[in-house]
């Protein structure tokens, strides 16, 4: 059967749990979980982003978060907590199916920048370019 976005979406969706800002406000502090962001940089900059967040954008994250990898990054855990979010949700529902399919057991979507600001989280503001 073939998939479209939108199925693809879905099933990426009902697989990674979606959670609050202050349920990625406990999971830091208790158990040390680390933000993945996988928005391209240029959203970065244009929009700031989440203090200690860790960017990996979505077409680089299977190579970073796969020990075996020369591109791994030891920030990525299988057995650590790991948030994701990106713009507006859909890349790190996709993006925490992925790491599931790795083998990282503790995987939550915190959605899309827009959500963490919107909640009140805090925020690195972007860097202004200048003229």
């Amino acid at each position: 059967m073939v998939k479209t976005v939108k199925s693809l979406l879905e099933d990426a969706n009902a697989a990674v749990p979606r959670v609050t800002l202050a349920e990625a406000k406990r999971l830091m502090a208790e158990q040390g979980a680390v933000i993945i962001d996988v928005r391209d940089a240029p959203e970065l900059e244009k929009m700031g982003r989440i203090p200690g967040s860790h960017h990996i954008p979505r077409g680089m994250l299977e190579f970073r978060a796969d020990p075996a990898s020369p591109y791994y990054n030891p920030e990525l855990k299988p057995d650590q907590p790991v948030l994701l979010h990106c713009a507006s949700g859909g890349r790190s529902a996709l993006a925490g199916q992925r790491l599931q399919e790795m083998g990282y057991t503790q995987v939550f979507n915190i959605g899309g920048f827009k959500d963490w600001v919107e909640a009140g989280g805090e925020i690195e503001e972007p860097v202004d370019q200048g003229m």
